[in-house]
């Protein structure tokens, strides 16, 4: 025991040294929770909470078009800011960056008429299929076809953000259809218009939607941008200790030092042990400096207090786990690396890559089918889940067990590599 007491000291002293590979470890993962996790809380807040700039050009000026932008209104995404009728799509896009306006909607010339013919068509034909017509239906090649409402977009405007905002238009633009329709049809039938009490009443007679989300323990929080980031962010610090921990074994590669510990009266397991549990040490270090910036530092700085699950032994399991899986794969980079540049350089780029496939960028959801094979075999995708299962579920170990066998399965895997990695290599 006080020989992996004395080894586990030696490996505190060579880290504490080593004051590059410390800012890596700890302030490196620290500025990426924040500044990832400001951006994406922002991002959330425009699309939840804020109104999106719009130019209104109405070059129609009819009853249908005012009902469409009231429509717009009405949805509540949109501030809509009214551009002269005159103004070419020119001079309408050079509004849009002189105002910050990320979109603009141009209603054309005859919207209103357009719509106003259609309706009175389609009230033709189902008074005619009711028995109770008195003029015969227009005939449907001498109706004029609703001139399109015409959107200009910045192009920095996300593709996903974009069609929820095509799908405001066309909801707006529907809803003005059904509602010229139903006054045509009222005035047909009844010879008089359609009160704006009963007009209110039909129109919005509509089913809401219940959005329930559905935790493992059965509760119903909703999770927000901090619960996503800290845990996705801190599994990338876990594993970017390879840097350190690779160039730590190849440094003890070169200078002899595995040759000289077979002389003396210790094994190479307990040094190899107890190197790990150094650097297991410094993952779980990680995981309380970046969840304790989530806990008390976030509400400070205007962003989502981070919510621990409530099964704390679950959550210290899981970072057990994943601390141990990142450590084994710095030893296993490290002695296969024939020198430090190849450590560093490979290690970095391939925890990149393992944290693109295995869902810490990009959300494992949003990732093409053709890559999902890929990021099964992703280390950093199982301990994604696991963590997952804890805050976004509220799981608990039986939960994240699907997960965390996968993760050991992988330990076990790069563990027995390393090992014949070195017998090979005649080291021990």
């Amino acid at each position: 025991m006080y020989k992996l007491y004395t080894a586990i000291l030696k490996e505190l002293r060579i880290m504490l040294r080593d004051k590059a590979a410390l800012a890596v470890m700890f302030l490196m993962p620290v500025l990426l929770v924040v500044v990832i996790t400001s951006i994406q809380n922002s991002s959330l807040k425009m699309i939840n909470d804020n109104t999106v700039p719009m130019l209104v050009c109405n070059r129609d000026g009819g009853e249908s078009s005012l009902q469409f932008i009231d429509a717009l209104k009405k949805i509540g995404m949109f501030d809509l800011q009214k551009a002269d009728s005159s103004i070419t799509d020119k001079q309408l896009t050079d509004s849009m960056h002189a105002k910050d306006a990320l979109i603009a909607v141009v209603v054309p010339q005859g919207f209103s008429s357009a719509l106003k013919s259609k309706s009175q068509n389609i009230t033709g034909k189902a008074l005619t299929e009711f028995g109770m017509a008195v003029n015969t239906p227009q005939d449907s090649s001498s109706v004029k076809e609703t001139p399109p409402v015409s959107m200009f977009y910045n192009p920095v405007l996300q593709e996903s953000f974009r069609l929820s905002v095509n799908g405001a238009l066309k909801s707006a633009q529907q809803f003005t259809e059904n509602r010229a329709v139903l006054q045509a049809l009222y005035q047909a039938m009844s010879n008089k218009k359609l009160p704006d009490s009963l007009e209110q009443q039909i129109l919005n007679n509509k089913s809401s939607i219940d959005q329930i989300p559905t935790a493992k323990d059965g509760s119903r929080k909703i999770p927000n941008a901090t619960q996503h980031n800290v845990p996705a962010w801190t599994i990338f610090a876990m594993f970017f200790i390879v840097v350190s921990l690779s160039t730590n074994v190849v440094k003890e590669k070169i200078s002899g030092s595995f040759i000289r510990l077979k002389t003396l009266p210790t094994s190479f397991i307990l040094n190899l042990a107890a190197k790990q549990i150094t650097y297991i040490v410094v993952t779980l270090a990680q995981v309380l400096v970046i969840f304790s910036l989530g806990i008390f530092l976030f509400p400070h700085i205007a962003l989502p207090k981070l919510v621990l699950p409530e099964n704390l032994g679950s959550l210290f399991l899981v970072s057990l786990a994943c601390g141990w899986c990142a450590v084994s794969y710095g030893v296993l980079i490290g002695v296969y690396a024939k020198s430090m540049e190849q450590a560093i350089g490979f290690g970095a780029v391939s925890v990149v890559i393992l944290a693109a496939i295995g869902g810490i960028v990009v959300p494992s959801f949003a990732m093409p089918e053709s890559l999902h094979l890929l990021m099964k075999i992703s280390p950093l995708h199982w301990c994604m889940e696991a963590y997952n299962t804890l805050f976004l579920e509220n799981g608990y170990v039986k939960n994240v067990l699907i997960s965390l066998l996968p993760i050991f399965v992988i330990i076990v895997a790069m563990q027995l590599a390393a090992i014949l990695g070195l017998k090979k290599q005649r080291l021990i």
